[in-house]
Parts: C-alpha cells; sequence; structure tokens
C-alpha cells in the first residue's frame, strides 16, 4: 500500500486550490430538527423531541460542491430544483458558501428534494423526505446538458452524484461519460440506482457494499464472496476502477485483477451522513491534482474520517486532512 507521506500530501493538497471540478447530479437540501428527548409519548411509544434548534445544509451533488468549496476547489455545479421555498433556500445556500448557481435550473413544477432529520442527544431519531423523482420533461434535460457541456471545456473532472432522485437521466449518462474519455477527463460516478449499466465506462465508481452487492448479483456473506462481487462489478461496469466504501471496515480498491483494502482510520463516528460526498469530492479533486487513484482512495479514507466525527452533512478542510494524517 501507498506510505501515507504527509509532506507529498501537503504539496497534493496544495494544488487543489481554485481547481475546476464539474459536479452534476440531485440536488438537496438537508433539514436538521435538534432537540431533547425527556419523556415518551402518552399517545404512542415513541419519544418527544423538544426542538432547541434547527438548521439547513447543502445535500446531494450540492454537498459534493460544498465539499470541494472546504477544500479550496472551484465547484461547477449543475442540477435543478424547484419554484419553491427549499429552492430559494437551497440556491441561497450555495450562494452562502459562494458557491455559483449560474448551473441551477428552476423548475415550476417539481418540488425540491427536502431531506428533515430529528436529532436528538446525538442520535437521529427519525428522517422525513419531500421529493419528487419522476424525470424531468425532455427541455428539462436539454438545459442540464447544455450547462453541463458549457462548463466541461474548463472542468478539470467530473464528479455524476446520483441520489434517484430524476434528475440524471440514462440517456445524457452515457453520453457524458463517451464526452469525458473523448476529452480525457476523469470522470467519477457515486450511485444509487440498482442498475449500473448507465455508468459504463466512468473512469470511477463508488458504490457502498450494499449497492455493490444489488448491481454486481452476488450476494455478499463473507470476505470472498465480498470480493467476487467487487470484481465482477468491475468487469460488467467497464470503468477503470471501483472503490467500495464499508463503513467502519473501511474500503477497497478494485482495479484490473487487483484489489486493495484500505482500513478506516475514523476514531468516532457521530454521523455518516453526506460521508460519500466527501470521499468523492477529496478523491477526485485529488487525482486532477497529480495523485493516482489509489494514493487519492487514502487521502479519502482519511477526510471520511473527519467527515463522519461531526454532526450533521459535514466536510473535511484541508488541515483537518493533514492532521488526521498526523
Amino acid at each position: 500500500m501507498i506510505p501515507e507521506d504527509k509532506e507529498k500530501t501537503q504539496r497534493l493538497l496544495g494544488r487543489f486550490s481554485a481547481q475546476p471540478i464539474l459536479v452534476v447530479g440531485d440536488l438537496i437540501l438537508d433539514h436538521f430538527v435538534w432537540g431533547t428527548v425527556e419523556r415518551i409519548s402518552p399517545e404512542a411509544p415513541v419519544p418527544v423531541v423538544k426542538v432547541v434548534k434547527e438548521s439547513f445544509h447543502l445535500g446531494g451533488a450540492a454537498n459534493v460542491a460544498y465539499n470541494l468549496s472546504v477544500l479550496k476547489a472551484q465547484p461547477l455545479l449543475v442540477g435543478m430544483v424547484g419554484r419553491d421555498e427549499a429552492g430559494d433556500q437551497l440556491v441561497e445556500q450555495l450562494e452562502r458558501e459562494a458557491i455559483s448557481s449560474a448551473g441551477i435550473i428552476r423548475v415550476s413544477d417539481r418540488t425540491t428534494t427536502v431531506k428533515t432529520r430529528i436529532i436528538a442527544q446525538h442520535q437521529q431519531v427519525c428522517r422525513t423526505d419531500r421529493e419528487s423523482s419522476a424525470p424531468p420533461s425532455t427541455s428539462v434535460l436539454s438545459q442540464i446538458n447544455e450547462r453541463y457541456l458549457d462548463f466541461l471545456g474548463q472542468a478539470k473532472g467530473i464528479i455524476v452524484s446520483d441520489y434517484a432522485k430524476g434528475v440524471l437521466s440514462q440517456m445524457l449518462v452515457p453520453e457524458w461519460i463517451r464526452e469525458a474519455r473523448q476529452n480525457e477527463k476523469f470522470l467519477a460516478v457515486d450511485p444509487k440506482r440498482a442498475d449500473f449499466s448507465s455508468y459504463r465506462g466512468a473512469s470511477l465508481i463508488t458504490p457502498n457494499t450494499k449497492e455493490t452487492e444489488r448491481a454486481s448479483g452476488v450476494e455478499i456473506v463473507d470476505e470472498p464472496s465480498f470480493i467476487q462481487a467487487g470484481q465482477h462489478l468491475l468487469e460488467i461496469t467497464k470503468a477503470d476502477s471501483v472503490l467500495v466504501t464499508r463503513g467502519e471496515e473501511g474500503m477497497t480498491l478494485f482495479s484490473g485483477q487487483d484489489h486493495t483494502h484500505i482500513p478506516t482510520v475514523a476514531k468516532e463516528v457521530f454521523d455518516v451522513t453526506g460521508a460519500g460526498d466527501t470521499v468523492i469530492a477529496s478523491l477526485t479533486l485529488a487525482v486532477t491534482a497529480g495523485a493516482s487513484v489509489a494514493e487519492a482512495a487514502v487521502l479519502a479514507n482519511h477526510a471520511a474520517s473527519v467527515a463522519v466525527g461531526k454532526l450533521g452533512t459535514a466536510a473535511a478542510s484541508v488541515e483537518e486532512i493533514l492532521a488526521s494524517i498526523g
């Protein structure tokens, strides 16, 4: 395994500054309701949460863009939100983080995806979702494609953030991968749908264990079956690499006939919300800054360990990654 060299990492992180990375995918507004639990409801065996505060954060592809911004890169974000209060809030949040909303399309008949998490005593009590996952109209898809092509020329790398909310067309994604190949640009996909055929030929795909099992068709019951599933997924997608995120077990990188396990370095896990966004953002940025995929995966592992140590949707800064490496 590649040694975790702090000086080499510091030079690599220094090249992150102002790197333009195109992010296209499902935009989500993360809503957190923070409170305390002091009793159980007399109406049903559920906790009564006394609300202390509320907060809003960027989620989905917008959180990928936020992670890139925290790492001092320049995210070029493309996506769609409704012409509703949540859409306004998401765009305002982007502007607050100095992330351009020029690539965001506002759609009148669309509900902006909002995930509301109720947190009490540092634990998620429940989650509610408001969303529309129906495919957008042909006209909206055409606008999304135009924004993608507008940004493609200046982008050093591309991230496709698929949260299965309908924004990413099965017709457009293969075309984007072909465009990236033709322009020799690294394209990474964070998948959510069961069928990975749209991602065929990507530079990198970053499923979790459950997604790997479902997409490969191999039941994962032990380490040998896990390796079989990862290798099979690599074969059927024709991707250059597949990085499987495995929670507390770390990550495993599949490339060619080889696989490399990267143990987790997280000391405490408070919240895994958005950890996958941190992984794909930091890894893609590291590759475009000159790292190999294997080196980038090690760095992304440290970035994820920082993110899961925070409550709520979180990101890892350059300084925090360096501190994690030690």
